[in-house]
């Protein structure tokens, strides 16, 4: 069953919890796996985090790494070991790095978030639209990681995706008359907070951010419940977001 408003269809699903639960079942499983292989200093989280350049990194100081050093030479030293990078061909951390967490505050705070955001959203827009939603913003918070973060930094977190929720949220709001002025609270103390506090990616909030709301926009203009509008849309912003990470790939790859 759905209601309409203003030409555009408000969806009633049974079960819009459903992808929510999903979301945050994949981020508990991936965090746990995260745990039993040593935290920080891990191979699940070397491999799942997003570092835009391959790093040798240091085994009892996650945040040390040797400059300059390959895979292959990295291999070789002792205490040592290769995190992969999403420009040395590790590009499923554009993906997985929105379903890593380490610390039980950080995945608890972010699944919080995704647990009040997703159902509304899911309801709103419907769930293959909240799905493409999610990841697209996963996905321009990491092209914002890419260009702006350090080439040797690792960052995880779902964050990315939840700022992008926010931005949608802000976007359906305006259009249907909600209550603007909460979420705009509410997206402004996080934002605040993001640059406020140096041990939070502010590129992978404002990145996540920035995609909710082009996505948001394109689904509020779609008025038509079948109109591939929104979908060709998106298809686009993920294109130019995949040339823009390519881009800075190669670029650091030149560095």
């Amino acid at each position: 069953m759905s209601q309409t408003w203003n030409g555009y269809r408000l969806h009633r699903l049974a079960g819009a919890q459903l992808t929510t639960a999903v979301i945050v079942g994949l981020n508990v499983v991936v965090w746990l796996a995260v745990l039993v292989t040593g935290s920080n200093s891990g191979p699940v989280i070397r491999a799942f985090g997003l570092t835009p350049l391959g790093t040798c990194l240091s085994l009892a100081s996650p945040g040390r790494y040797a400059p300059g050093v390959g895979e292959a030479a990295c291999s070789g030293l002792s205490g040592m070991a290769w995190s992969p990078g999403v420009a040395t061909g590790a590009y499923w951390q554009l993906l997985t790095s929105a379903f890593t967490h380490a610390q039980v505050w950080h995945i608890a705070f972010n699944m919080l978030a995704v647990a009040l955001l997703g159902p509304t959203m899911e309801r709103a827009i419907g769930r293959s639209r909240f799905i493409a939603l999610y990841l697209t913003s996963a996905l321009t918070s990491a092209a914002a990681i890419m260009w702006f973060a350090a080439p040797a930094s690792a960052t995880i977190g779902a964050s990315g995706a939840v700022f992008g929720l926010m931005g949608a949220l802000l976007i359906v709001a305006w259009r249907r008359h909600g209550d603007v002025r909460g979420v705009m609270v509410w997206l402004g103390l996080n934002v605040a907070f993001t640059l406020l506090n140096s041990g939070v990616s502010w590129q992978g909030h404002l990145g996540g951010l920035a995609g909710g709301l082009i996505v948001g926009g394109l689904l509020v203009a779609s008025r038509r419940q079948r109109s591939p509008a929104a979908w060709l849309g998106i298809a686009g912003l993920v294109l130019v977001t995949l040339v823009l990470i390519v881009v800075r790939a190669r670029v650091l790859l030149g560095t």
